[in-house]
């Protein structure tokens, strides 16, 4: 299948780069090229693309306004393609709470070029490309609310466990929007580009009555602390005893196919917390955390699946699931009452 993909971009030359990178891939094609936010719209009433690549600083209309207009009136699996400056970066973390599937840095692309490597964004294209939205057609699933093993206890856990990757930034902010300022001690493996993880943590900082911030070596898991994996070479574990778990960050090879994996926190909680700790996993394609949630479950702790009606991609939660590993299947806007021991 041909993946049809309309470019929006102000500047010409990043036009030209991102249209001759794309036209590259064989299962790729450039169905047109925009400099502003009203030529894309009329772009993509003429073309119909399957994924835009979307720039967020532009005159005019700006990236996040045309954003919102897209996932409001056509819903489209887009991508920034965004500058890595700090500003380029918070902005770029508010398109993914706002629904964007995920972004690519333009330095990263300019590194690529000088090197004559190949770029990650055409694998970032396949994989919006399997998004489907609801257009208004057939109605989305009916959300389920599943108990099996190790159903939620009414008790506050001593640690939380998240794990999330395509469309988890929008929905981690639902999550930590209704956590207490008072919460447990949370970690957090999002699949995300590094140079975006600061920002991403500041977004969802300002949303959450908790403090988000980015896993430090050796930092200790403090109550009313969200901590998210900074999302380089390094995997974000858990280690210590009862009232003394502290982040652990090391270097490693992927596992289930990402560094840093979900399944290795996961894994890591259920050795070191036991049945003292909630599990979550979220929207995201592929199966990393299937694994993890499942060994979580059976050390005892308590285990939730995003439900199908609320993911942009079922597919990390629907590998738990298969494999018997949640205890609990809830709508995003619940996920946050299961976590934190309110709703047995």
């Amino acid at each position: 299948m041909t993946i049809r993909v309309l470019i929006v971009d102000d500047s010409a030359t990043m036009r030209a780069i991102l249209a001759a990178c794309l036209s590259a891939e064989p299962d790729i094609q450039v169905v047109g090229s925009a400099g502003n936010a009203a030529e894309g719209r009329e772009l993509m009433k003429v073309h119909n693309p399957d994924v835009v690549t979307l720039d967020i600083e532009m005159p005019g209309m700006n990236g996040l306004d045309f954003l919102e207009k897209i996932m409001t009136l056509r819903p489209t699996p887009v991508i920034i393609v965004s500058g890595s400056t700090q500003q380029g970066a918070e902005t770029t973390a508010r398109a993914l709470t706002l629904g964007a599937i995920d972004c690519y840095a333009k330095a990263d692309l300019d590194a690529a070029l000088r090197t004559g490597a190949r770029t990650k964004l055409g694998d970032m294209i396949r994989q919006a490309a399997q998004v489907q939205f609801n257009r208004g057609g057939a109605s989305a699933p009916a959300p389920v609310a599943a108990r099996t093993n190790n159903a939620i206890r009414a008790h506050r856990p001593d640690l939380i466990a998240i794990g999330s990757s395509t469309g988890g930034v929008e929905a981690l902010q639902t999550v930590l929007a209704n956590f207490p300022a008072d919460c447990p001690p949370t970690v957090i493996v999002q699949h995300v580009n590094p140079r975006f993880a600061p920002a991403i943590a500041k977004t969802l900082d300002i949303s959450s009555p908790a403090t988000v911030m980015l896993a430090e070596p050796d930092m200790p898991l403090k109550p009313g602390h969200c901590y998210l994996a900074p999302g380089d070479d390094r995997h974000l574990t858990v280690g210590g005893t009862a009232g003394k778990y502290y982040a652990r960050l090391r270097p490693g090879n992927p596992v289930s196919g990402h560094l840093p994996s979900v399944d290795m926190l996961f894994g890591s909680v259920a050795q070191t917390v036991g049945p003292r700790a909630v599990g979550a996993l979220l929207t995201g394609m592929g199966s990393d955390g299937a694994r993890g949630l499942l060994a979580m479950s059976q050390a005892g702790a308590a285990t939730i699946a995003q439900d199908e009606a609320t993911c942009t991609v079922f597919g990390m939660p629907r590998a738990a699931i298969s494999l018997g590993a949640a205890g609990v299947i809830a709508p995003i806007g619940e996920i946050a009452t299961y976590a934190l021991g309110k709703a047995a």
